[in-house]
């Protein structure tokens, strides 16, 4: 796709770590029950949108191996418009620049920013507690984009509490290898009856990611490159992985690190921040029209 070709408004679709995952039980549905700190950072993906009278959904950007109907972006758009009533369509372009299955919430984030964006440019005037609703349908990490905030959560993702945290510079590498969320959830032995914390006592030393032995058992790459990263500075998976990060005070230091690691890994440094770029394009979108 050309320059010219691509539409002009892009809304930021960031990407987030869960600093601590504890997995707490399981619901009466089977759903696993977690706690997490979400931190957001300021790298992401980006998606545009083109209003369109005839009702249909296309995204013009499709991604490898990921049938249009099975895309997230795509259900998302959908579900608004059922749920809205909405009879308009829309064409959407995805700038793709975080790795798949790695953990760090791209599918989620992409999911979240087309409800928050479709819901301005359709009109459609849902709440974000009505946006989470629909997003929570599509993944548990959905709702947490849709607010906006680096957050605590519980429950099965819908329990959310907005926090502070300070900006570190995080080193976010994804060695490569794709790890299956259902299959971590599935393995009989995943940690599932962590103790559960009061958010406001959260340290990054007293907490860890439950399924993070149980991905580096059966993935070496991920356990090498976090084995190698932990000679450097704290470091952990984030999600059910593959993707792991590292904290660092600054820029440099964290990207002094990135230049020794493996080729066959993607590396970026990213900074910690509390409110996502979504919800600032939101707000500047929403001054341009009034």
């Amino acid at each position: 796709m050309t320059q010219s070709e691509k539409p002009k408004q892009w809304w930021p679709s960031p990407a987030k770590l869960n600093l601590f995952l504890h997995i707490t039980g399981q619901n009466e549905k089977g759903y696993h029950l977690l706690q997490s700190l979400f931190q957001l950072v300021d790298i992401g993906d980006q998606l545009a949108f083109e209003t369109t009278d005839d009702g249909i959904i296309s995204l013009k950007t499709p991604l490898d191996g990921v049938a249009e109907q099975d895309n997230l972006v795509y259900k998302a758009a959908e579900k608004l418009q059922q749920h809205s009533g909405n009879p308009l369509g829309c064409n959407i372009w995805l700038d793709k620049k975080l790795p798949m299955g790695g953990g760090i919430g791209g599918g989620s984030s992409n999911a979240a920013t087309t409800l928050v964006a479709l819901n301005a440019l359709w009109n459609t005037q849902l709440s974000l507690s009505e946006l989470a609703e629909i997003g929570l349908t599509l993944g548990a990490d959905v709702p947490i984009f849709i607010h906006g905030k680096t957050a605590f959560a519980e429950g099965v993702g819908e329990k959310i509490t907005p926090t502070e945290l300070p900006s570190p510079f995080y080193l976010i590498v994804f060695p490569n290898c794709h790890v299956s969320t259902a299959e971590i959830f599935a393995a009989d032995d995943l940690i599932r009856n962590s103790a559960k914390i009061q958010w406001q006592d959260y340290e990054f030393t007293k907490t860890r990611n439950d399924c993070q032995k149980l991905v580096c058992d059966r993935y070496p790459k991920v356990a090498n490159l976090l084995r190698q990263l932990l000679e450097y500075a704290p470091s952990r998976m984030t999600g059910t992985g593959a993707c792991l990060f590292s904290v660092f005070d600054t820029f440099d230091q964290a990207e002094q690190v990135k230049r020794i690691l493996p080729e066959d890994c993607q590396a970026f440094v990213a900074k910690g921040i509390n409110t996502s770029p979504l919800h600032e394009y939101l707000a500047k979108m929403q001054l341009t029209s009034a």
